[in-house]
């Protein structure tokens, strides 16, 4: 499993990207903003989703499909901020 100040940084990279743009990172992204290969940044993904947050990927793939309290895939649950809508919810 990742060092817990990487899993914190890659929890702090996902939630910051979702709040800026609406959607979630691909694992090469965080790779790259957090300075891993694409298969340590693939893996702290997982290991970030492995400690029990209520955090999914979708079956069989390694995209994020939801990220508290975020989702990535639309849902009935439309968040507005400032009359801008580019977020859902969980």
């Amino acid at each position: 499993m990742a060092e817990l100040q990487v899993l914190d940084q890659a929890f702090h990279n996902i939630m910051m990207r979702l709040v800026a743009t609406g959607q979630a990172p691909h694992y090469t992204e965080l790779a790259a903003d957090l300075g891993l290969s694409v298969e340590e940044g693939k893996q702290v993904l997982h290991d970030l989703i492995d400690t029990g947050i209520p955090a999914w990927t979708h079956p069989g793939t390694d995209y994020i499909v939801s990220f508290p309290p975020f989702n990535n895939m639309p849902t009935q649950y439309r968040i507005t901020v400032d009359g801008q809508q580019k977020w859902f919810a969980q």
